[in-house]
């Protein structure tokens, strides 16, 4: 096949991935969005905080059971049944000593934070490990072959149904066990979704030489994984040790807030990048182009998004789940601005991994972890909302590192990336700060946010549209035939 044709199909195949990848996300986040204003009026910052002060633990165990293997899954070149079939038992049996380890830690962590709930509440959630290591290798099927509409259709009714169950026991008085039933039932419905979409059954005759194969590769991207959980979840775990529950609660809130908008986009990219980059490591111009692309479309859709929640955050918080939240919003505005770059950070990332580098990103994101926790705890006497400043600041500046590696690794240069992000992220600060001044006298708090979310929205659209801008034009067009029929990546 000559480079023409395959440049059309990878291209193509690209946008449907992004397509349905955004589909899939902005669904999500608008049935978390719906699912998460009927818990926030019906459970108080306290129950969340409950809650909240558990997740760092589930999400580590995850990253250990799957040990890297999801990732190691998608870059073989050449996979077999049994490559499938050897992670399936390894995560399966990994998620099982895992459950019984936190299971004999329960009273422990009920112990650090300081509240006996946690005993029996934790021993419940943690049940969600076990189907979520279930569905890995099916969900490294759907994901090297790009099958992101069938990923789609398994998150969103995943969420429905979870989200409704969540609710119906929350209305009923179940208080934070509502919480934990909404994250298990949701694991298993993702579980039964992948299993389905593939067809894929595993096999009883079991050979681990996969696993050792690939463990060079999966253990470091096992170790950032952890490491990066404990990044985004470290002021979780602090406030929970040093504050009272209701305030670690509104920072939960906080983060869920700004993690829903910067996972819009950054799970319609990551679904995408990886397999989209491995499939051009060996033309290094070629993938330059296709990474300058990626993280353009992704600065094109983080700044606004991000940017432009922490302007409407007063009024989306006091609207959608009432004043008792009200201290969550200056939180949530420092975290929208450092959101804004949670999703540059996947596309150089997955870059990394399409390399085979996991080195780099293990020791890039070791790094990080250390800065930040010192940082973190330097400032933690001065309250809450400097730890949070100091978060959000090394979050922003830690890009650099990223780039500067990737320009040794690819040619992409530091002044490149300036051209390629600077202009969404200085047009975005321009419409925000337009927008705040143009509707800074309106006094209805609803007519208020209607007002910033139109104009904002209009004046960065039209100003892209006069500054003629490849990635509108691209995506105008592909939405219009829906499929690509521009120019190539």
């Amino acid at each position: 096949m000559n480079e023409g044709v395959d440049n059309r199909n990878l291209k193509e195949k690209t946008a449907q991935g992004l397509f349905w990848g955004f589909l899939s996300s902005g669904g999500m986040q608008l049935l978390n969005l719906i699912i998460g204003i009927f818990l926030a009026r019906l459970l108080s910052p306290g129950e969340y905080g409950i809650v909240g002060m558990l997740a760092i633990f589930t999400l580590l165990a995850n990253n250990l059971q799957e040990s890297g293997f999801g990732v190691a899954l998608v870059n073989i070149k050449d996979i077999k049944h049994n490559d499938y079939n050897a992670v399936f038992w390894f995560n399966t049996a990994m998620s099982l000593l895992l459950y019984l380890v936190l299971f004999l830690c329960a009273p422990l962590i009920a112990a650090f934070f300081h509240q006996p709930c946690l005993e029996s509440l934790s021993r419940y959630v943690f049940l969600a490990i076990i189907f979520a290591a279930v569905g890995i290798s099916p969900n490294a099927m759907l994901v090297r072959s790009l099958k992101m509409k069938e990923k789609a259709i398994t998150s969103l009714s995943a969420l429905v149904v979870s989200g409704t169950v969540g609710v119906t026991m929350a209305f009923m008085g179940f208080s934070y066990w509502s919480l934990a039933t909404q994250q298990i039932l949701y694991n298993v419905v993702i579980c039964i979704g992948r299993f389905y979409f593939t067809r894929w059954c595993p096999t009883f005759k079991v050979d681990f030489t996969p696993v050792k194969q690939m463990f060079s590769f999966s253990y470091k991207v096992l170790i950032t994984a952890v490491l990066t959980t404990i990044n985004n979840n470290v002021l979780t775990v602090i406030f929970g040790r040093l504050f009272p529950a209701q305030a670690v609660g509104n920072f939960t809130q906080a983060n869920k807030w700004n993690t829903m908008a910067n996972q819009l986009v950054t799970n319609t990219v990551a679904q995408v990048a990886q397999p989209v980059l491995t499939r051009v490591t060996d033309d290094n111009e070629r993938q330059r182009r296709v990474f300058g692309k990626l993280l353009r479309f992704t600065a094109f859709l983080a700044f606004p998004a991000m940017f432009g929640l922490a302007l409407v955050a007063p009024q989306v918080i006091l609207i959608a789940i009432g004043d008792k939240w009200v201290n969550s919003i200056p939180l949530l505005q420092v975290l929208c601005i450092s959101g804004a770059f949670i999703p540059l950070y996947t596309v150089y990332q997955n870059l990394f991994l399409s390399q085979g580098k996991s080195g780099t990103y293990m020791w890039l994101t070791i790094a990080q972890i250390a800065i930040m926790l010192v940082a973190v705890l330097a400032c933690h006497k001065l309250g809450i909302m400097a730890m949070v400043i100091a978060f959000a600041c090394i979050n922003i500046l830690w890009l650099l590192a990223w780039q500067l590696f990737t320009s040794r690794l690819i040619g992409y240069r530091f002044m490149t990336m300036l051209r390629d992000l600077l202009p969404f992220m200085l047009i975005a600060l321009v419409v925000m700060a337009v927008t705040y001044l143009v509707t800074r006298f309106i006094g209805n708090m609803y007519f208020l946010l209607m007002a910033r979310v139109v104009l904002a929205a209009a004046l960065y659209v039209i100003t892209m549209k006069l500054l003629h801008a490849r990635i509108l034009e691209e995506c105008i067009e592909f939405i219009r035939s829906k499929k690509s029929k521009t120019s190539t990546i």
